[in-house]
């Protein structure tokens, strides 16, 4: 679809007044939204289907994006259910806003609000943490020592994230001696950007990283490669610095077509790579990273470095039956990925169980985008069973990457468990162009569409 004059009047008057993002944002998106569906006749109202009478006792453990969503979905899907949703955290994070507090584009307080204002009416919240599964005796333990009794148990505890596994590293670092990490929190991702900040007015040499493990947002440490590049283009420091991006494996994106595009953008950036390079240690008053390399290993100074760190499933979820076997997947199993079928999200030991969002042990699906489209699936599974019917809802792995290249442009990469691109507006934006509207949609449209996600009617 081409750019309209109008439409470059309002890209560029944006990024300078922030008065326009309405009007910006209206007409990009209702442009978008007109020629994806011009063809498509409008369909007949659907009826609202019936609620399920039941008196099963349903335990969500964790609260994030994916607990919150299916407490919404099967509050408005079951009459009568318990529902119990298990959270210690109060604050709810929006996490893919991490990278643009991280990079100076929003203040930390916009990936900030309550927990408890997503909870549906009906719904109890217990602000404790799961300490135990009991998948065998069906209930959880919370660590007041309290037992929570389930007919059916939904798993969304997230992951955890493992400074503590590079040696020298603490999460206290980040914000000093050239020390950024966007991943560990809301102010984290502050003190990150004001390090980046720094070492872009000066220049230098920034290295950049992914852990050898699997991570929630794998496209987030090229995003800020990215980012930090174009902030010393912009400020002039570029011809004095070195970019470095560490790459864990020999690609840089599991997506083929994608990681051939990231690759050409950082040659022409001036960006350089390095293949199978995994962060051992860090030492901050030296300034010098440690990586793994299959030769042995191989020291980095840097003036800016972003760490990453390595991510498993949290300690109580590694430490009972849920997680993959060894004999089945050995590096889900040694990270505590929970084994559960890729399409249907159900336990596949223990039918009564789902794994939604990052600790679901598959082989794509560790954003807020795969969110949306698992818990329909594993709430429509869960239904039908209460129902005494079946259901034929499928995940095909659908995954989404707004892969930020410079500010105020991204690209918008939506991809499938076979690294299928499954754009959403096909035709209209495309998945491998550097585009100023998919640079809104991540800015802007899809923190809304984010919300009514966790309020169930995304």
């Amino acid at each position: 679809m081409p750019i309209t004059p109008e439409q470059r009047r309002l890209v560029d008057s944006w990024l300078q007044a922030p008065s326009q993002r309405r009007a910006f944002l209206l007409a990009a998106l209702g442009g978008m939204a007109a020629a994806a569906h011009a063809q498509t006749p409008a369909p007949a109202p659907a009826a609202t289907p019936a609620k399920v009478k039941t008196q099963a006792r349903i335990v969500i453990a964790g609260a994030g994006a994916a607990g919150l969503t299916a407490a919404a979905r099967l509050s408005a899907a079951l009459d009568g259910a318990r529902i119990t949703l298990i959270d210690a955290r109060r604050d709810h994070y929006y996490q893919p806003g991490f990278t643009l507090v991280g990079a100076g584009i929003k203040p930390a307080t916009y990936v900030v609000s309550s927990t408890a204002d997503y909870v549906p009416a009906g719904v109890e919240l217990v602000p404790e943490r799961v300490v135990e599964f009991d998948v065998e005796g069906n209930q959880v333990v919370t660590e007041s020592g309290a037992r929570h009794a389930y007919d059916f148990l939904i798993v969304a505890t997230g992951l955890q994230l493992e400074y503590s596994l590079i040696e020298g590293m603490d999460p206290r670092l980040i914000g000093k001696d050239g020390i950024g990490s966007i991943y560990a929190g809301p102010q984290a991702a502050e003190d990150t950007w004001q390090a980046m900040s720094a070492f872009a007015d000066k220049g230098g040499r920034g290295v950049f990283l992914r852990p050898a493990t699997e991570m929630k947002c794998a496209g987030a440490p090229l995003k800020y490669t990215f980012l930090t590049d174009d902030y010393l283009t912009r400020r002039g420091t570029r011809s004095k610095s070195e970019v470095i991006y560490n790459s864990n494996n020999k690609v840089l994106f599991s997506v083929p077509i994608v990681h051939e595009k990231v690759r050409m953008l950082y040659q022409e950036r001036g960006i350089a790579v390095n293949y199978e390079r995994v962060l051992r240690a860090i030492d901050p008053g030296k300034r010098i990273a440690t990586f793994a390399t299959p030769d042995g290993t191989e020291e980095q100074p840097y003036d800016f470095i972003h760490v990453i760190p390595p991510m498993r499933a949290p300690e109580a979820v590694r430490n009972s039956p849920l997680p993959w076997p060894a004999d089945k997947n050995k590096a889900w199993a040694a990270e505590g990925w929970m084994e559960v079928d890729k399409g249907t999200l159900r336990h596949v030991r223990y039918p009564n169980v789902f794994g939604l969002g990052d600790i679901a042990g598959v082989p794509k699906g560790k954003t807020a985008a795969s969110v949306k489209w698992q818990v329909p699936v594993a709430v429509d599974h869960l239904v039908a069973q209460i129902a005494g019917r079946t259901s034929s809802a499928l995940y095909a792995g659908y995954t989404s990457c707004p892969l930020i290249t410079r500010l105020g442009r991204a690209m918008l990469i939506e991809f499938d468990y076979q690294n299928n691109l499954t754009p959403s507006f096909p035709g209209v934006i495309a998945p491998l162009e550097e585009l100023w509207v998919s640079w809104v949609m991540k800015t802007m449209a899809l923190k809304p569409t984010y919300i009514s996600m966790l309020r169930g009617v995304a």
